[in-house]
């Protein structure tokens, strides 16, 4: 198996709305947005998937390793070979790369937020990051599509943190911040032990119109002059918002199930955004 076949198979393996972004993309800039995609699931799974955090964070160091092996031109894992082009071509710096690994390590050191401030920071490392490269790989001219790549990362975050409230707490993880909660006159307990109530239908709408006005703001932000180049990512959003909307509908029922689109549905939102941006 090549290099870029691992990360094709990482890649349509997990089942994300980013793999039909992408389809749409010339083979070179789909190479490399796949191989991006693959490194964070590869650093999230050494976090997500180990019980252990000495263990999760021995694996951590080695993706730091490994990014310095990168750099210097010697990268041994076929994640790290198949973003080798991409870091030459696109910009995919060594520096980003990290700033993905430390909200990896972030997670590994606090379990709850207690303000908007918190979460927004990890959001960033996350998501926004990750935002700020694939803009590289997808191609802009102007600096400020940089600013919506982020934005719009942050709103994906959002997205999946209002969509796995659930299953994050099943893990005693909390990620809508506590100031929040207390705000809302919801307890940490009710999340835990997955009670329903009014005053959590109107904290999860609260949550969903900070990541709508996150979806408006980078969406505001991006300059026309990229908007074609940039259609993977306003893919993303329409997959996502739907995602949101759907969640909405069903009236927040995420703390017992995981709401998702059939891949027949996101393969035709892809379609119709692509042709249409």
């Amino acid at each position: 198996m090549t290099p870029d076949e691992y990360c094709q198979q990482k890649a349509a393996a997990s089942g994300s709305s980013f793999y039909y972004a992408f389809l749409f993309l010339p083979p070179e800039r789909r190479r490399a947005i796949t191989a991006l995609y693959a490194f964070c699931r590869e650093v999230d799974d050494a976090v997500d998937g180990v019980s252990e955090p000495q263990l999760a964070r021995a694996k951590l160091d080695w993706w730091r390793s490994e990014i310095a092996n990168l750099s210097a031109g010697r990268p041994q894992h076929p994640v790290t070979r198949a973003l080798a082009p991409a870091a030459a071509s696109f910009g995919v710096s060594a520096a980003r790369l990290n700033e993905i690994v430390d909200g990896m390590q972030m997670d590994l050191e606090q379990s709850r937020y207690l303000d908007f401030k918190g979460l927004e920071r990890y959001c960033y490392h996350v998501a926004g990051v990750v935002g700020i490269l694939s803009a590289g790989i997808f191609g802009y001219r102007d600096p400020r599509t940089l600013e919506y790549a982020e934005q719009l990362g942050t709103a994906f975050q959002l997205t999946n943190i209002i969509r796995d409230v659930g299953e994050d707490a099943r893990n005693n993880r909390i990620y809508l911040p506590l100031e929040d909660l207390k705000a809302h006159a919801v307890t940490a307990a009710d999340i835990l032990n997955a009670r329903y109530s009014d005053a959590f239908a109107t904290l999860m709408r609260f949550q969903a119109r900070r990541a709508q006005a996150y979806y408006d703001k980078a969406l505001g932000a991006l300059p026309q002059a990229d908007r074609r180049a940039q259609r993977p990512g306003l893919i993303m959003a329409a997959i996502y918002r739907t995602l949101l909307a759907e969640i909405e509908r069903d009236g927040f029922r995420v703390l017992d199930r995981h709401t998702s689109l059939t891949p027949l549905r996101k393969l035709w939102i892809a379609w119709k955004t692509w042709i249409g941006a």
